[in-house]
Protein backbone atom coordinates (compact mmCIF):
# COMPACT_ATOMS: atom_id res chain seq x y z
CA UNK A 1 0.00 0.00 0.00
CA UNK A 2 1.44 3.34 -0.92
CA UNK A 3 2.49 5.28 1.91
CA UNK A 4 0.30 8.14 2.70
CA UNK A 5 2.77 10.40 3.41
CA UNK A 6 4.43 10.75 0.65
CA UNK A 7 2.18 12.44 -1.64
CA UNK A 8 1.91 14.65 -5.16
CA UNK A 9 2.81 18.16 -4.93
CA UNK A 10 -0.35 20.54 -4.18
CA UNK A 11 -1.61 21.03 -7.95
CA UNK A 12 -2.96 24.45 -6.66
CA UNK A 13 0.17 26.04 -5.43
CA UNK A 14 1.65 29.39 -6.51
CA UNK A 15 5.34 29.55 -5.81
CA UNK A 16 7.59 32.70 -5.42
CA UNK A 17 11.37 32.79 -4.99
CA UNK A 18 12.64 35.98 -3.80
CA UNK A 19 17.23 36.24 -3.86
CA UNK A 20 18.62 38.58 -1.26
CA UNK A 21 22.70 38.77 -2.43
CA UNK A 22 25.20 40.57 -1.26
CA UNK A 23 29.43 40.43 -0.95
CA UNK A 24 28.86 38.11 2.25
CA UNK A 25 25.70 36.28 2.50
CA UNK A 26 23.17 34.54 -0.23
CA UNK A 27 19.74 34.18 1.34
CA UNK A 28 16.80 32.63 -1.09
CA UNK A 29 13.09 32.85 0.35
CA UNK A 30 10.58 30.91 -0.86
CA UNK A 31 7.07 31.62 -0.55
CA UNK A 32 4.05 28.84 -1.45
CA UNK A 33 0.92 30.77 -1.94
CA UNK A 34 2.18 33.48 -0.30
CA UNK A 35 3.58 32.10 3.08
CA UNK A 36 6.93 31.85 3.60
CA UNK A 37 7.33 28.09 3.23
CA UNK A 38 11.48 27.67 2.78
CA UNK A 39 14.90 29.60 3.63
CA UNK A 40 18.42 28.69 2.39
CA UNK A 41 20.92 30.64 3.25
CA UNK A 42 24.74 30.04 1.87
CA UNK A 43 27.70 32.46 2.59
CA UNK A 44 31.91 31.78 1.91
CA UNK A 45 32.07 30.08 5.96
CA UNK A 46 29.18 28.06 4.89
CA UNK A 47 29.15 26.80 1.62
CA UNK A 48 26.98 24.08 0.36
CA UNK A 49 28.84 20.76 -0.67
CA UNK A 50 25.72 18.01 -1.07
CA UNK A 51 26.59 16.67 -4.09
CA UNK A 52 29.87 18.14 -4.60
CA UNK A 53 32.13 15.30 -5.53
CA UNK A 54 35.87 14.48 -3.79
CA UNK A 55 38.97 12.93 -5.39
CA UNK A 56 40.05 11.09 -1.40
CA UNK A 57 42.48 9.01 -0.02
CA UNK A 58 41.24 6.59 2.72
CA UNK A 59 42.31 7.20 6.02
CA UNK A 60 41.14 4.54 8.37
CA UNK A 61 39.52 1.04 7.71
CA UNK A 62 37.17 0.56 11.02
CA UNK A 63 35.52 -3.44 10.09
CA UNK A 64 33.87 -3.47 13.63
CA UNK A 65 31.66 0.00 12.61
CA UNK A 66 31.79 -1.61 8.53
CA UNK A 67 33.33 1.94 7.58
CA UNK A 68 36.30 4.16 6.47
CA UNK A 69 36.80 7.56 6.58
CA UNK A 70 38.18 9.38 3.78
CA UNK A 71 40.62 12.60 3.66
CA UNK A 72 39.04 14.92 1.21
CA UNK A 73 41.07 17.88 2.07
CA UNK A 74 37.83 19.22 4.61
CA UNK A 75 38.53 20.39 7.89
CA UNK A 76 37.30 16.95 9.06
CA UNK A 77 37.74 13.30 7.54
CA UNK A 78 34.68 11.96 5.57
CA UNK A 79 32.40 9.09 6.69
CA UNK A 80 32.19 6.30 4.27
CA UNK A 81 29.56 3.28 5.37
CA UNK A 82 30.04 0.15 3.49
CA UNK A 83 26.46 0.09 2.13
CA UNK A 84 27.34 3.38 0.73
CA UNK A 85 30.06 1.62 -1.69
CA UNK A 86 28.65 0.64 -4.63
CA UNK A 87 29.76 -2.87 -6.84
CA UNK A 88 32.15 -0.69 -8.89
CA UNK A 89 34.28 0.30 -6.58
CA UNK A 90 35.89 -3.19 -5.91
CA UNK A 91 33.13 -5.20 -4.35
CA UNK A 92 32.33 -8.28 -5.62
CA UNK A 93 28.13 -8.43 -4.89
CA UNK A 94 25.65 -9.27 -7.70
CA UNK A 95 23.30 -5.44 -8.28
CA UNK A 96 19.60 -6.82 -7.93
CA UNK A 97 17.70 -6.66 -10.78
CA UNK A 98 14.72 -5.20 -8.83
CA UNK A 99 13.63 -1.63 -10.39
CA UNK A 100 11.79 0.08 -7.64
CA UNK A 101 10.35 3.81 -7.65
CA UNK A 102 12.52 6.04 -5.26
CA UNK A 103 11.44 9.64 -3.93
CA UNK A 104 12.98 12.22 -5.33
CA UNK A 105 15.60 14.11 -3.66
CA UNK A 106 19.09 15.64 -2.95
CA UNK A 107 20.83 12.64 -2.11
CA UNK A 108 22.11 10.23 -4.53
CA UNK A 109 19.80 6.95 -4.11
CA UNK A 110 21.97 3.72 -3.36
CA UNK A 111 20.92 0.69 -4.96
CA UNK A 112 20.49 -2.50 -2.78
CA UNK A 113 23.15 -5.37 -3.27
CA UNK A 114 23.22 -8.68 -1.99
CA UNK A 115 25.91 -10.67 -0.12
CA UNK A 116 28.18 -7.43 0.37
CA UNK A 117 32.28 -7.40 0.79
CA UNK A 118 33.72 -6.87 4.22
CA UNK A 119 34.95 -3.44 3.59
CA UNK A 120 38.20 -4.06 4.66
CA UNK A 121 38.21 -6.75 1.52
CA UNK A 122 36.97 -3.39 -0.61
CA UNK A 123 39.44 -0.86 0.71
CA UNK A 124 42.71 -0.46 2.33
CA UNK A 125 44.24 2.75 3.77
CA UNK A 126 46.15 5.06 1.57
CA UNK A 127 43.95 3.88 -1.59
CA UNK A 128 42.23 6.64 -3.53
CA UNK A 129 38.31 6.71 -4.01
CA UNK A 130 35.96 9.13 -5.77
CA UNK A 131 33.02 10.22 -3.51
CA UNK A 132 29.88 12.65 -3.16
CA UNK A 133 28.96 14.38 -0.23
CA UNK A 134 25.14 13.35 0.95
CA UNK A 135 25.55 14.52 4.27
CA UNK A 136 27.03 17.86 5.68
CA UNK A 137 29.22 18.30 8.41
CA UNK A 138 26.96 18.60 11.41
CA UNK A 139 29.24 19.45 14.64
CA UNK A 140 31.76 16.97 15.52
CA UNK A 141 30.66 15.40 12.99
CA UNK A 142 32.65 14.76 9.50
CA UNK A 143 30.58 14.53 6.06
CA UNK A 144 28.70 11.43 5.31
CA UNK A 145 30.03 10.22 1.57
CA UNK A 146 29.20 7.39 -0.96
CA UNK A 147 30.66 5.99 -3.98
CA UNK A 148 27.39 5.62 -5.73
CA UNK A 149 27.57 9.07 -7.67
CA UNK A 150 25.00 11.32 -9.29
CA UNK A 151 24.41 14.55 -11.31
CA UNK A 152 20.96 16.21 -11.32
CA UNK A 153 19.41 17.62 -14.02
CA UNK A 154 16.07 19.34 -14.82
CA UNK A 155 14.04 16.25 -15.52
CA UNK A 156 16.75 13.82 -14.38
CA UNK A 157 18.98 12.25 -12.27
CA UNK A 158 22.28 10.34 -14.22
CA UNK A 159 23.75 7.70 -12.01
CA UNK A 160 27.13 7.24 -14.11
CA UNK A 161 27.33 3.22 -12.06
CA UNK A 162 24.09 2.11 -12.08
CA UNK A 163 22.00 0.70 -15.32
CA UNK A 164 18.23 0.49 -13.85
CA UNK A 165 15.31 3.83 -14.44
CA UNK A 166 13.20 4.70 -11.79
CA UNK A 167 10.46 6.94 -11.35
CA UNK A 168 9.89 9.70 -8.38
CA UNK A 169 7.10 8.29 -6.28
CA UNK A 170 5.48 11.55 -6.58
CA UNK A 171 4.28 10.89 -10.05
CA UNK A 172 1.35 8.82 -9.19
CA UNK A 173 -0.18 7.88 -12.35
CA UNK A 174 0.95 4.43 -13.39
CA UNK A 175 0.59 5.44 -17.21
CA UNK A 176 2.56 8.33 -16.82
CA UNK A 177 5.35 6.41 -14.67
CA UNK A 178 5.14 3.78 -17.84
CA UNK A 179 5.67 6.44 -20.83
CA UNK A 180 8.20 7.95 -19.40
CA UNK A 181 10.25 5.10 -18.34
CA UNK A 182 9.61 4.28 -22.01
CA UNK A 183 10.88 7.73 -22.77
CA UNK A 184 13.59 8.12 -21.38
CA UNK A 185 15.05 4.35 -21.83
CA UNK A 186 15.01 5.43 -25.25
CA UNK A 187 17.66 8.17 -25.43
CA UNK A 188 19.80 7.10 -22.42
CA UNK A 189 23.35 5.72 -22.89
CA UNK A 190 24.74 2.63 -22.58
CA UNK A 191 25.81 2.17 -19.52
CA UNK A 192 23.74 4.86 -17.04
CA UNK A 193 21.49 4.33 -14.92
CA UNK A 194 18.12 7.23 -14.42
CA UNK A 195 15.85 8.72 -12.19
CA UNK A 196 12.94 10.45 -13.56
CA UNK A 197 12.27 13.30 -11.39
CA UNK A 198 9.04 15.09 -10.69
CA UNK A 199 9.05 17.60 -12.53
CA UNK A 200 9.69 15.82 -15.75
CA UNK A 201 5.66 14.63 -15.50
CA UNK A 202 4.32 15.72 -19.06
CA UNK A 203 7.88 15.34 -20.32
CA UNK A 204 8.43 14.49 -23.97
CA UNK A 205 11.70 12.81 -25.80
CA UNK A 206 13.43 16.28 -26.61
CA UNK A 207 13.50 17.30 -23.08
CA UNK A 208 14.81 14.46 -21.91
CA UNK A 209 17.59 14.33 -24.49
CA UNK A 210 18.70 17.82 -23.86
CA UNK A 211 18.90 17.12 -20.72
CA UNK A 212 20.84 13.85 -20.63
CA UNK A 213 23.47 14.97 -22.81
CA UNK A 214 24.36 18.04 -20.78
CA UNK A 215 24.75 15.74 -17.77
CA UNK A 216 26.86 13.33 -19.83
CA UNK A 217 29.24 15.89 -20.85
CA UNK A 218 29.47 17.30 -16.97
CA UNK A 219 30.45 13.86 -16.17
CA UNK A 220 33.15 13.23 -18.83
CA UNK A 221 34.55 16.31 -17.20
CA UNK A 222 34.56 15.03 -13.95
CA UNK A 223 36.96 11.85 -15.42
CA UNK A 224 39.36 14.48 -16.64
CA UNK A 225 39.24 16.28 -13.78
CA UNK A 226 39.93 12.79 -11.68
CA UNK A 227 42.84 11.80 -14.07
CA UNK A 228 44.55 15.29 -13.79
CA UNK A 229 44.51 15.97 -10.30
CA UNK A 230 46.29 14.12 -7.08
CA UNK A 231 43.83 13.54 -4.10
CA UNK A 232 42.97 15.06 -2.11
CA UNK A 233 40.77 17.50 -4.17
CA UNK A 234 37.27 18.56 -5.21
CA UNK A 235 36.21 17.18 -8.53
CA UNK A 236 32.96 18.75 -9.27
CA UNK A 237 30.92 21.33 -7.37
CA UNK A 238 27.23 22.54 -8.76
CA UNK A 239 27.92 25.95 -8.28
CA UNK A 240 26.32 28.44 -6.21
CA UNK A 241 23.00 27.76 -4.18
CA UNK A 242 21.12 29.71 -6.45
CA UNK A 243 21.30 27.58 -9.64
CA UNK A 244 21.30 24.26 -7.98
CA UNK A 245 17.16 25.71 -5.98
CA UNK A 246 16.32 27.10 -8.91
CA UNK A 247 17.05 24.00 -10.84
CA UNK A 248 15.05 21.65 -8.34
CA UNK A 249 12.09 24.12 -7.94
CA UNK A 250 11.73 25.08 -11.51
CA UNK A 251 7.92 23.71 -11.90
CA UNK A 252 5.28 25.42 -13.77
CA UNK A 253 3.65 26.53 -10.53
CA UNK A 254 6.83 29.17 -10.24
CA UNK A 255 5.15 32.65 -10.87
CA UNK A 256 8.13 34.74 -9.98
CA UNK A 257 11.91 34.65 -9.10
CA UNK A 258 12.57 38.06 -8.18
CA UNK A 259 16.37 39.01 -7.29
CA UNK A 260 17.98 41.95 -5.88
CA UNK A 261 21.55 41.93 -7.41
CA UNK A 262 22.31 42.55 -11.11
CA UNK A 263 25.04 40.57 -11.37
CA UNK A 264 22.90 37.39 -9.64
CA UNK A 265 20.13 38.80 -11.96
CA UNK A 266 22.57 38.34 -15.01
CA UNK A 267 23.94 34.76 -13.70
CA UNK A 268 20.49 33.36 -13.32
CA UNK A 269 19.08 34.62 -16.94
CA UNK A 270 21.90 33.01 -18.46
CA UNK A 271 21.56 29.81 -16.14
CA UNK A 272 17.53 29.80 -17.07
CA UNK A 273 18.47 30.45 -21.04
CA UNK A 274 20.05 27.00 -21.15
CA UNK A 275 17.81 25.21 -18.27
CA UNK A 276 14.12 26.84 -18.96
CA UNK A 277 13.97 29.43 -21.98
CA UNK A 278 10.36 29.77 -22.04
CA UNK A 279 10.46 30.22 -18.29
CA UNK A 280 12.98 33.40 -18.68
CA UNK A 281 10.20 35.74 -18.26
CA UNK A 282 8.88 35.15 -14.74
CA UNK A 283 12.65 36.52 -13.59
CA UNK A 284 12.67 40.28 -12.17
CA UNK A 285 15.11 42.46 -11.08
CA UNK A 286 14.34 44.12 -7.55
CA UNK A 287 15.51 47.79 -8.07
CA UNK A 288 13.59 49.28 -4.78
CA UNK A 289 15.55 51.66 -2.28
CA UNK A 290 13.50 49.01 0.69
CA UNK A 291 15.32 45.64 1.15
CA UNK A 292 13.91 43.10 -0.53
CA UNK A 293 12.83 40.94 2.53
CA UNK A 294 11.81 43.85 4.13
CA UNK A 295 9.53 44.80 1.09
CA UNK A 296 7.63 40.98 0.93
CA UNK A 297 7.59 40.71 4.89
CA UNK A 298 10.33 37.95 4.94
CA UNK A 299 12.90 39.31 7.27
CA UNK A 300 9.73 39.76 9.89
CA UNK A 301 9.22 36.35 9.76
CA UNK A 302 13.32 35.32 9.43
CA UNK A 303 13.23 37.26 13.16
CA UNK A 304 10.83 34.74 14.67
CA UNK A 305 12.66 31.43 13.57
CA UNK A 306 14.62 31.18 16.73
CA UNK A 307 11.62 31.50 19.00
CA UNK A 308 10.71 28.93 21.62
CA UNK A 309 6.84 29.59 20.96
CA UNK A 310 4.89 30.01 17.67
CA UNK A 311 1.64 31.41 17.62
CA UNK A 312 -0.85 29.83 15.69
CA UNK A 313 -4.01 30.37 14.13
CA UNK A 314 -6.86 31.40 17.15
CA UNK A 315 -4.33 31.64 19.98
CA UNK A 316 -3.15 28.11 20.32
CA UNK A 317 0.90 27.88 20.20
CA UNK A 318 3.30 25.51 19.69
CA UNK A 319 6.64 25.32 21.64
CA UNK A 320 9.63 23.58 19.51
CA UNK A 321 12.60 22.42 21.61
CA UNK A 322 15.78 21.51 19.86
CA UNK A 323 18.29 18.49 21.10
CA UNK A 324 21.06 16.74 19.62
CA UNK A 325 19.20 13.84 19.25
CA UNK A 326 15.55 14.87 18.60
CA UNK A 327 12.93 17.84 18.18
CA UNK A 328 10.04 17.87 20.43
CA UNK A 329 7.30 20.14 19.34
CA UNK A 330 4.36 20.50 22.07
CA UNK A 331 0.53 21.62 21.07
CA UNK A 332 -0.86 23.71 23.23
CA UNK A 333 -4.07 25.57 22.64
CA UNK A 334 -3.35 28.43 24.82
CA UNK A 335 -5.84 31.04 24.38
CA UNK A 336 -8.27 29.31 21.86
CA UNK A 337 -11.55 27.81 23.53
CA UNK A 338 -13.48 26.93 20.75
CA UNK A 339 -17.09 27.84 20.10
CA UNK A 340 -18.68 23.83 20.38
CA UNK A 341 -17.75 21.38 22.58
CA UNK A 342 -14.44 20.19 23.48
CA UNK A 343 -13.61 17.69 21.01
CA UNK A 344 -14.28 19.82 18.36
CA UNK A 345 -12.04 22.76 20.18
CA UNK A 346 -8.90 19.82 20.18
CA UNK A 347 -9.23 18.96 16.67
CA UNK A 348 -9.39 22.45 15.46
CA UNK A 349 -6.31 23.01 16.99
CA UNK A 350 -4.29 20.21 16.11
CA UNK A 351 -5.47 20.53 12.47
CA UNK A 352 -4.00 24.19 12.62
CA UNK A 353 -1.08 22.82 14.04
CA UNK A 354 -0.39 19.88 11.91
CA UNK A 355 0.01 22.90 8.94
CA UNK A 356 2.35 25.63 11.45
CA UNK A 357 4.30 22.10 12.41
CA UNK A 358 5.26 21.46 8.76
CA UNK A 359 5.98 24.59 7.58
CA UNK A 360 8.20 25.55 11.09
CA UNK A 361 9.93 22.05 10.31
CA UNK A 362 10.76 22.69 6.45
CA UNK A 363 11.40 26.93 7.72
CA UNK A 364 13.76 25.65 10.20
CA UNK A 365 15.26 22.67 7.90
CA UNK A 366 14.82 20.46 11.19
CA UNK A 367 15.83 17.17 10.40
CA UNK A 368 16.34 13.70 12.46
CA UNK A 369 14.27 12.71 14.46
CA UNK A 370 11.02 14.42 15.49
CA UNK A 371 8.56 13.91 17.74
CA UNK A 372 5.33 16.03 17.55
CA UNK A 373 2.67 16.00 21.13
CA UNK A 374 -0.85 17.10 19.90
CA UNK A 375 -3.26 17.82 22.27
CA UNK A 376 -5.28 14.37 23.35
CA UNK A 377 -7.79 12.91 21.29
CA UNK A 378 -10.20 10.26 21.69
CA UNK A 379 -12.00 10.21 18.73
CA UNK A 380 -10.65 8.18 16.26
CA UNK A 381 -12.16 9.88 13.14
CA UNK A 382 -10.63 12.70 14.77
CA UNK A 383 -7.12 11.11 14.55
CA UNK A 384 -7.50 10.08 11.38
CA UNK A 385 -8.40 13.61 10.09
CA UNK A 386 -5.41 15.14 11.72
CA UNK A 387 -3.26 12.22 10.25
CA UNK A 388 -4.12 13.05 7.00
CA UNK A 389 -3.98 16.83 7.27
CA UNK A 390 -0.04 16.58 8.97
CA UNK A 391 0.86 14.14 5.84
CA UNK A 392 -0.50 17.24 3.48
CA UNK A 393 0.88 19.84 5.03
CA UNK A 394 4.36 18.34 4.11
CA UNK A 395 3.49 17.18 0.38
CA UNK A 396 5.97 20.16 -0.76
CA UNK A 397 8.61 19.15 1.17
CA UNK A 398 11.41 18.34 -0.77
CA UNK A 399 13.53 16.31 1.81
CA UNK A 400 12.68 12.64 2.37
CA UNK A 401 10.48 11.85 5.53
CA UNK A 402 8.48 9.03 7.21
CA UNK A 403 5.36 9.52 9.26
CA UNK A 404 3.53 7.51 11.75
CA UNK A 405 0.47 7.15 12.76
CA UNK A 406 -0.85 9.05 15.84
CA UNK A 407 -0.18 6.77 18.96
CA UNK A 408 -2.07 5.88 22.10
CA UNK A 409 -0.48 8.69 23.76
CA UNK A 410 -1.08 11.49 21.30
CA UNK A 411 1.96 11.41 19.57
CA UNK A 412 3.08 11.75 15.81
CA UNK A 413 6.83 10.65 15.40
CA UNK A 414 8.78 11.23 11.94
CA UNK A 415 11.93 11.36 10.70
CA UNK A 416 13.23 13.74 7.81
CA UNK A 417 16.26 13.72 5.97
CA UNK A 418 19.12 15.65 7.87
CA UNK A 419 21.76 16.92 5.10
CA UNK A 420 23.24 19.72 7.02
CA UNK A 421 22.56 21.33 10.69
CA UNK A 422 19.24 22.75 11.51
CA UNK A 423 19.57 26.96 11.13
CA UNK A 424 19.44 26.65 15.11
CA UNK A 425 22.56 25.26 15.39
CA UNK A 426 23.84 27.04 12.18
CA UNK A 427 23.45 30.38 13.18
CA UNK A 428 23.23 30.31 16.87
CA UNK A 429 25.51 29.21 19.54
CA UNK A 430 25.08 27.58 23.07
CA UNK A 431 24.50 30.35 25.43
CA UNK A 432 26.80 30.52 27.69
CA UNK A 433 25.03 30.84 30.85
CA UNK A 434 22.79 27.78 30.40
CA UNK A 435 25.10 26.01 28.45
CA UNK A 436 22.52 25.33 25.92
CA UNK A 437 19.76 23.50 28.36
CA UNK A 438 18.31 27.24 28.62
CA UNK A 439 17.35 27.05 32.28
CA UNK A 440 19.51 28.22 35.12
CA UNK A 441 19.74 27.27 38.68
CA UNK A 442 17.18 29.01 41.15
CA UNK A 443 18.24 31.35 44.14
CA UNK A 444 16.86 28.84 46.25
CA UNK A 445 18.83 25.67 44.90
CA UNK A 446 21.80 28.25 45.18
CA UNK A 447 20.93 28.65 48.80
CA UNK A 448 21.14 24.90 49.38
CA UNK A 449 24.44 24.58 47.62
CA UNK A 450 25.59 27.62 49.81
CA UNK A 451 24.18 26.04 53.27
CA UNK A 452 25.93 22.29 52.05
CA UNK A 453 29.02 24.25 51.34
CA UNK A 454 29.25 26.04 55.18
CA UNK A 455 28.29 22.35 56.55
CA UNK A 456 31.66 21.24 55.34
CA UNK A 457 33.35 23.98 56.11
CA UNK A 458 32.07 23.45 59.89
CA UNK A 459 32.67 19.51 59.80
CA UNK A 460 36.31 19.51 58.17
CA UNK A 461 38.06 23.14 58.18
CA UNK A 462 39.64 25.75 60.31
CA UNK A 463 38.15 28.95 59.08
CA UNK A 464 35.81 31.02 60.74
CA UNK A 465 35.00 34.01 58.84
CA UNK A 466 34.00 34.45 55.61
CA UNK A 467 33.04 36.73 52.43
CA UNK A 468 30.53 35.41 49.97
CA UNK A 469 30.10 36.43 46.30
CA UNK A 470 27.35 35.75 44.79
CA UNK A 471 24.73 37.29 42.05
CA UNK A 472 22.52 40.38 42.83
CA UNK A 473 19.75 37.55 42.99
CA UNK A 474 21.08 34.81 45.50
CA UNK A 475 22.81 38.19 47.55
CA UNK A 476 18.58 39.53 48.15
CA UNK A 477 17.20 35.54 48.25
CA UNK A 478 20.11 34.07 51.06
CA UNK A 479 20.19 38.08 53.12
CA UNK A 480 17.50 40.16 53.07
CA UNK A 481 14.54 38.40 55.08
CA UNK A 482 13.91 38.92 58.41
CA UNK A 483 14.04 36.56 61.26
CA UNK A 484 14.04 32.91 59.68
CA UNK A 485 14.16 34.14 56.29
CA UNK A 486 17.77 35.48 56.39
CA UNK A 487 19.27 32.52 55.39
CA UNK A 488 22.67 34.05 56.07
CA UNK A 489 21.94 34.78 60.25
CA UNK A 490 20.63 31.48 60.19
CA UNK A 491 24.17 29.75 58.77
CA UNK A 492 26.04 32.20 61.42
CA UNK A 493 24.17 30.87 64.08
CA UNK A 494 24.05 27.51 63.34
CA UNK A 495 27.71 27.35 62.53
CA UNK A 496 28.88 29.61 64.79
CA UNK A 497 30.19 31.77 61.47
CA UNK A 498 30.99 35.32 60.32
CA UNK A 499 29.48 35.64 57.18
CA UNK A 500 29.08 38.93 55.16
CA UNK A 501 27.83 39.01 51.75
CA UNK A 502 28.92 41.09 48.20
CA UNK A 503 26.59 40.94 45.26
CA UNK A 504 28.67 41.18 42.01
CA UNK A 505 26.93 41.82 39.23
CA UNK A 506 29.72 39.91 36.66
CA UNK A 507 29.17 36.45 38.93
CA UNK A 508 27.53 33.60 36.78
CA UNK A 509 24.05 32.59 38.19
CA UNK A 510 25.43 28.78 38.84
CA UNK A 511 28.63 29.83 40.27
CA UNK A 512 30.06 31.67 43.99
CA UNK A 513 33.31 32.51 45.34
CA UNK A 514 34.03 32.28 49.10
CA UNK A 515 36.87 34.27 50.45
CA UNK A 516 38.56 34.33 54.25
CA UNK A 517 37.75 37.50 55.75
CA UNK A 518 41.57 39.30 56.25
CA UNK A 519 43.97 37.40 53.93
CA UNK A 520 41.16 36.95 51.41
CA UNK A 521 42.48 33.45 50.56
CA UNK A 522 40.07 31.95 47.76
CA UNK A 523 38.80 28.88 49.70
CA UNK A 524 35.82 27.72 48.16
CA UNK A 525 37.00 24.69 46.16
CA UNK A 526 38.42 23.52 49.72
CA UNK A 527 34.79 22.42 50.67
CA UNK A 528 33.50 21.45 47.46
CA UNK A 529 32.24 17.80 46.57
CA UNK A 530 35.58 16.23 45.92
CA UNK A 531 37.58 19.50 46.62
CA UNK A 532 40.98 19.46 48.94
CA UNK A 533 40.07 19.59 52.83
CA UNK A 534 41.67 21.89 54.80
CA UNK A 535 44.57 20.58 56.75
Amino acid sequence: MRDRSVLPRDPNLNTEIFINATAHEKRIAIKENEILAELLVENPEQERLVGAIFKGTVTTVLPGMQAAFVDIGQEKAAFLHASDIGVADGGEAEEEAEEIDDEESDEPIITKKADRAPIQEILKRGQEVVVQIVKEQIGTKGPRVTTELSLAGRYVVLMPHERVTRVSKRITSWAEKRRLKRVAEGVKPEGYGLIIRTVAENADEADFSEDIRQLVETWEKVGTENAAKPAPCMIFHEGGITSSVVRDLLTDDVRHIIVDSKEEHQNLLGFMKQLAPEMRKNVELYQDAQPIFDRYGIEREIDKMFERKVWIKGGAYLVIDQTEALVTIDVNTGRFVGKTDQSTTVLMTNLEAAKEVARQVRLRDIGGLIVVDLIDMYNREHKRQVYDAFCKAFRNDRAKRSISQISDFGLIEMTRERVRPSYMHTFSDPCPTCNGIGRVMSPDLMAAKLERWFQRARATGKHRKFVVFVTPEVGTYIADGEGDANRVQQWSRRYHFHIEVIRDTLMHPEKFMIQTLGDQEDITDKYQPGGQKAA
